[in-house]
């Protein structure tokens, strides 16, 4: 009766999976309409590219949902870790082509404001005694940019993320909401959202192309 009762409750609701790799975590969340129905976030400095596709499954099962049954997958661009960035918008893009549904990306300075009144203003640490640093008013007020870590820019209302206060939500609990608010008017596949090189040598071999 209990699995029935799910069942009705969650048709014609949107059913969205979204994750992020963006940082030393691999971070995964199942929404359907406003209701979590699972999440998980498991940090790790390296593995994601094995973790992160078994992890969206688990959760999958755990939401009692199959990929058939998605509507949107919402992915975290960035900026954070290079390699991470590109591991979860690589498998975006891919499982949103094999499924035929949209894909969002969110950005991790966006997902940190979400569920905060504004004005207010999100860091992410970008080591090197640097963050990620953008101001928000009900929207964006201007590009993420890079800043010292002791002397940020002016800002107005309270520094959500590094140095400052904790998010509201699990960055991929506000991924899946925010990609759940737009989805039906997304029409890019999402890129990365790049501000720094890659801190490691890079590779004799040519990397893989993430296609515009």
């Amino acid at each position: 009766m209990k699995s029935r009762q799910k069942d009705q409750q969650t048709i014609g609701q949107p059913k969205i999976l979204a994750f992020d790799t963006s940082s030393a975590h691999c971070a995964v969340c199942v929404l359907c309409g406003e209701d979590i129905l699972a999440q998980s976030s498991e940090p790790m400095t390296k593995g994601q590219a094995e973790r992160l596709l078994g992890l969206c499954t688990e959760l999958m099962n755990e939401a009692g949902l199959s990929y058939c049954d998605l509507t949107a997958l919402g992915v975290g661009i960035g900026p954070g870790n290079f390699t991470g960035i590109r591991i979860s918008v690589s498998a975006a893009r891919g499982l949103a082509l094999g499924l035929g549904v949209p894909s969002v990306g969110i950005s991790s300075l966006e997902a940190l404001s979400y569920g905060h009144e504004t004005p207010c203003a999100c860091a992410v640490d970008a080591r090197r005694g640097q963050v990620y640093f953008q101001q928000f008013d009900g929207r964006a007020v201007h590009d993420p940019a890079m800043a010292p870590a002791d002397n940020l820019p002016g800002f107005e209302g309270p520094l959500i993320g590094a140095g400052g206060q904790p998010p509201a939500h699990p960055i991929a609990v506000s991924i899946a909401h925010l990609t759940r608010e737009r989805y039906l008017t997304v029409n890019t596949r999402p890129a990365p959202l790049y501000m720094r090189r890659a801190d490691a040598a890079p590779s004799r071999d040519t990397p893989p192309l993430i296609l515009p």
